[in-house]
């Protein structure tokens, strides 16, 4: 049995409250049945996906096809599908884990992969009548059919529910005609199903259906799009003719569209961001293994302090992105079996409990997709020329690594939802953010000083800068809401400063928290020791610096000459680390292994 949390946190609630290593779940908790699973998913991935990547790079979209098949025949496609509508009704953790490790290997199998069992089918799931559930979903979950949704049209991006789609009903009333234009839609060349949002009459909000993808009534389909990567991902453009919907294929209600579309991309956020993980642990397995064979000036290059450089920083963000990850998908398990023992039906629980934690679900996909690029665009670096050419992994895994940014929302849009969900949810009641930022405030008016640290206790030092960083992030927020109050979401730059906070933090946090964990069950953790405080000395670091952005816009005179103060009291070190040395350390062990090894 996996161990369990013995608290429930709600979604958002540790920027104001301490979190504690025994209340969170890390990799190394897997359950046995977990750890069977990721390895037969590797073995799928070694065998299937990670020797024809050439292929995929020259647009094989019928070897995308044919790998979903065989991924369907092996269940992986119905983790998390309930077991009576033909899936294997994992929770939440084992269905990231599964997309963890199955999408590393390409990121063309990673969107197929991605589409499908995400917005491709949880919305039947968790928004369809029985009779919908039971007439497509086994379907879907075996991978005899294809799912695609199609949300994204060439005036309705970020702004999703200004579509123009329209459905219209018919005079008898048995039908509405779905006329419109969808753009960037994944596995739309192969896809039986289309989760299709269209606008009824004047309705403020758009409406779900689900439409068979059936050629003779008034569907067809663009040429695949040119794109930078994902080249074997089947993108097109689906166009609507007065294609005829019989009215029982309506997902939920009228008008409750946009509400599917955010909850399915809440979902879709954080596995966006698992799946860039196994990716990152592949990336850096190649560089440093292309490192340890290339000589140059009679030496390996993995012995240059440049490249230990890199090695540790890449290693570094993985570790960290496990962490926040694992930590997120299983406080929304704990939330949905909370949910479910007090006696709602599963798909409401898990649409509640991930609903919950959409401030989570956010900063886990800006957080990864951008660690993803950077790593892959490091291991570019470390093969030099060699890593421009289409003959290594690297240069594909840099391309593939760009959509993840776009993708679910854009990293742009999703950093400043953070601070609006976070605000929403004080204004509902849901957390106390007021009397945080009150008390923060008070803390610092008074010049208490902050509590003792044990510099003896492994990572004190980390703790403390963890809960200051969360009353910087406190403060700044207070400040920014007395300046502009509910106009606060009119300034995005402040409010993109002060999401980077809250990203930092978490993920500093998580990595913190994981590490001490192991540490406390008597695992050898030294390096996972020196990477907690490399990323935390670089968290504190961002944080200094859009903390001094945010000041400088948001304050005056004496107000801002004391955010000031209190930003570089609450980031000084005591005992500033060697940041070098761990670098080194790092990368040693990694160089070492050959491999990510952590």
């Amino acid at each position: 049995m996996e161990p369990k949390a013995k608290k429930l946190i709600n979604g958002g609630e540790f920027i104001i409250k301490d979190s504690h290593p025994a209340d969170i779940f890390t990799p190394e908790d897997f359950s046995e049945e977990q750890i069977m699973m990721k390895e037969s998913v590797q073995e799928f991935i070694d065998r299937e996906v990670w020797p024809n990547k050439e292929r995929f790079e020259k647009k094989d979209y019928g070897l995308t096809k044919s790998c979903m098949e065989k991924a369907g025949n092996l269940g992986f496609l119905g983790v998390a599908v309930p077991e009576n509508y033909g899936g294997m009704g994992m929770g939440f953790v084992s269905t990231m884990l599964v997309c963890d490790y199955i999408s590393g290997a390409t990121g063309s199998f990673s969107t197929a992969f991605g589409a499908h069992t995400g917005i491709g089918t949880m919305p039947i799931v968790l928004y369809g009548t029985e009779e919908q559930k039971q007439k497509y979903v086994p379907k879907l979950a075996s991978g005899e059919w294809f799912g695609a949704y199609c949300l994204t049209e060439p005036g309705a991006g970020s702004d999703a529910n200004s579509g123009k789609t329209k459905a219209v009903l018919s005079e008898d009333g048995t039908h509405y005609l779905i006329s419109g234009q969808k753009m960037w839609i994944s596995n739309a060349g192969f896809a039986n199903i289309f989760i299709v949002f269209a606008r009824i009459e004047d309705d403020k909000n758009i409406t779900g259906f689900i439409v068979p993808n059936d050629p003779s009534n008034g569907i067809t389909l663009g040429e695949e799009e040119n794109k930078l990567g994902i080249h074997a991902s089947s993108t097109r453009q689906v166009f609507f003719n007065e294609t005829k919907v019989p009215v029982d294929h309506m997902l939920a209600e009228r008008g409750q569209g946009f509400k599917i579309a955010m909850n399915a991309l809440n979902v879709g956020r954080i596995k966006l961001g698992v799946a860039c993980l196994d990716a990152q642990r592949r990336v850096i397995s190649c560089a440093v293994q292309y490192a340890n064979e290339r000589v140059q000036f009679k030496t390996p290059i993995a012995q240059f302090g440049a490249i230990k450089e890199k090695i540790a920083r890449m290693a570094t963000s993985c570790y960290v992105g496990e962490s926040a990850s694992y930590r997120a998908g299983h406080d929304i398990e704990l939330k949905i079996k909370s949910l479910q023992e007090s006696g709602l039906a599963h798909q409401i629980a898990e649409l509640k409990g991930v609903e919950d934690f959409a401030i989570e679900c956010s900063m886990i996909k800006v957080g990864i997709s951008e660690d993803i690029q950077n790593c892959s665009d490091e291991g570019i670096q470390i093969f030099g020329g060699m890593g421009f050419s289409a003959d290594t992994p690297m240069e594909s895994a840099w391309r593939d690594a760009r959509i993840g940014r776009i993708y679910e929302g854009t990293n742009e849009i999703n950093r400043m939802l953070l601070v609006g969900m976070l605000v929403k949810k004080s204004m509902k009641g849901e957390l106390d953010l007021m009397s945080a930022v009150m008390q923060v405030a008070s803390e610092l008016t008074s010049g208490e000083s902050p509590e003792n640290i044990d510099l003896d206790q492994p990572l004190s030092e980390e703790i403390q800068k963890i809960k200051n960083l969360k009353k910087v992030f406190l403060m700044i927020a207070g400040s920014a809401f007395q300046k502009y109050g509910q106009e606060l979401d009119k300034h995005q730059q402040t409010l993109l400063n002060l999401s980077d906070i809250m990203i930092e933090t978490y993920f500093a946090e998580s990595a913190t928290l994981r590490t001490i964990k192991n540490l406390n069950r008597g695992r050898d953790m030294k390096h996972q020791v020196d990477m907690t405080k490399l990323y935390v000395f670089d968290a504190t670091e961002t944080v200094i610096k859009k903390s001094k952005e945010t000041i400088g816009n948001i304050a005056e005179g004496v107000a801002q000459v004391n955010l000031l103060k209190s930003v570089h009291r609450l980031c000084r070190y005591n005992n500033l680390p060697d940041v070098i040395g761990l670098k080194n350390r790092i990368a040693e062990k990694v160089i070492k292994e050959n491999q990510y090894c952590f």
